[in-house]
């Protein structure tokens, strides 16, 4: 590693490589910092996390929904209301309206330990959350998608989790 890294930075990383390596997740270092892991789910089947070794810092970034639809208000409702839950992280949107998991945590708190709790935390709010975000800002599309499936006698085997959703007919 390059010597323009920190002591903690360079312990972090490694604590990192080790903790997802061990876990057996996938995962890509991105330059000297940064490195993402794939964390597998259910109902999100990936939620892909960007870890993030600054000077003095573990910033926290994942992916979770595109912005929604309709309903803002009722998904950022429940979405402020599920951050009180939350160990680590807690859900954001950026400019375009998408919702992320972000977070930081001090890099002399990095332990093996706390890499697999918080990215338990980002898999657990990310894949526990998933289907209430599709319901709640999605509702119309997945009427839709029902219709035009149905029409067409194409599987509705993903839709499942929706069945309440699936229009009258």
């Amino acid at each position: 590693m390059s010597d323009d890294l920190t002591s903690d930075q360079r312990h972090a990383l490694e604590v990192i490589l080790d903790a997802v390596a061990q876990a057996g997740l996938d995962h890509v270092r991105h330059g000297l910092t940064v490195v993402e892991v794939d964390l597998p789910g259910e109902r999100k089947l990936k939620t892909t996390t960007r870890l993030e070794v600054n000077r003095h810092s573990l910033g926290v970034h994942a992916f979770v929904a595109r912005n929604p639809d309709e309903n803002h208000e009722g998904v950022y409702r429940w979405l402020l209301e599920r951050n009180l839950k939350l160990y680590g992280v807690a859900f954001a949107i950026d400019s375009a309206g998408d919702i992320y998991l972000d977070g930081r945590l001090p890099l002399v708190s990095v332990t093996h330990d706390e890499v697999d709790r918080l990215l338990g935390s980002v898999l657990a709010a990310s894949d526990d959350s998933f289907n209430t975000i599709l319901e709640l800002g999605f509702a119309s599309s997945i009427r839709k998608e029902w219709e035009w499936r149905e029409s067409r006698g194409e599987s509705t085997a993903n839709l499942a989790a929706f069945a309440h959703l699936r229009p009258k007919g």
